[in-house]
């Protein structure tokens, strides 16, 4: 079995590693935070202390970590254990800017680079059910087919250029859905609310209608039982929308509804919730100016 190294082990990574070993792949994991990572041990994996740690001897490294600059700093710390051939699965959401760097240093060190962003948060990572946007050569593909199967529910391949980034092209688009649907579901019920409704009323309408869907289920959930258990935080959710918008603009696109929900984002991670779920951004409503 090919032998993995994952450099980041947060709300994803974490269960990406577990699932991994619980396949029986023999996994090095590695977090800037290292207590983030030792509970890994107990499913068997090593814990490094160093990037460099992680990567050395592996056959294929999985980033998952919180933006480009931290993707590339770990990748450039693991450099003295990098070796040509080695298969580099970038899965962390780094926007469109990121990838060219990435590509090149991967290019540096003669590694094989796929782009590959996942659509899913915290559950589908535990459950392996991620859905991976993957660009990269048939190499990289050989390699990575065994490792995303146990990831993954699916794979969609967008071409064999990992360094054009497609996959993070495509994650920019689909996650833009994600957020400004959250902030959409947040609105509304914190309306009914200012309104002087129960809030509960908004989800009782909803269900079973043509509007209702799984996504509008568990984020009115979330807002109503008052449980912000992050799947996806705050802080992550708001980052990205600065990634989709500047994606927007390289492209001539404007996102006004993106635009706006990383107002609210920012609303809600300065009152506090920057850890909770994205669902918080309900908060936001009833800041005071």
């Amino acid at each position: 079995m090919a032998s993995i190294a994952v450099l980041g082990t947060g709300l994803m990574g974490a269960p990406m590693a577990r699932n991994l070993l619980r396949s029986g792949m023999p996994v090095k994991v590695w977090n800037r935070t290292r207590e983030k990572a030792e509970p890994l041990a107990a499913d068997g994996a090593v814990v490094a202390g160093s990037p460099a740690e992680a990567a050395e001897g592996a056959d294929v490294i999985v980033t998952m970590l919180s933006d480009g600059d931290a993707v590339h700093a770990a990748m450039s710390a693991a450099a003295p254990s990098l070796r040509p051939g080695q298969v580099w699965a970038q899965m962390s959401t780094v926007g469109v800017e990121a990838i060219g760097p990435l590509a090149a240093l991967a290019a540096r060190h003669g590694l094989t680079f796929a782009d590959a962003p996942v659509q899913g948060t915290r559950q589908p990572a535990e459950q392996g059910s991620l859905v991976i946007l993957a660009a990269g050569p048939q190499a990289a593909r050989q390699a990575l087919e065994p490792v995303f199967q146990v990831l993954g529910q699916r794979t969609l391949w967008l071409g064999d250029d990992g360094a054009a980034g497609t996959g993070t092209k495509l994650k920019m688009a689909t996650v833009s859905f994600g957020i400004s649907m959250t902030a959409v579901v947040a609105e509304a019920l914190s309306l009914a609310k200012g309104l002087g409704l129960d809030p509960g009323l908004v989800r009782q309408v909803l269900t079973g209608g043509p509007m209702d869907n799984a996504y509008f289920q568990a984020k009115s959930k979330a807002v109503l039982e008052g449980d912000f258990t992050p799947s996806f935080t705050v802080r992550n959710a708001e980052k990205d929308t600065r990634l989709i918008t500047r994606a927007g603009e390289s492209a001539g696109v404007r996102l006004d509804l993106v635009a706006a929900a990383g107002e609210r984002l920012r609303r809600a991670e300065a009152q506090g919730h920057g850890e909770e779920d994205m669902a918080a951004t309900y908060f936001a409503s009833f800041a005071k100016e």
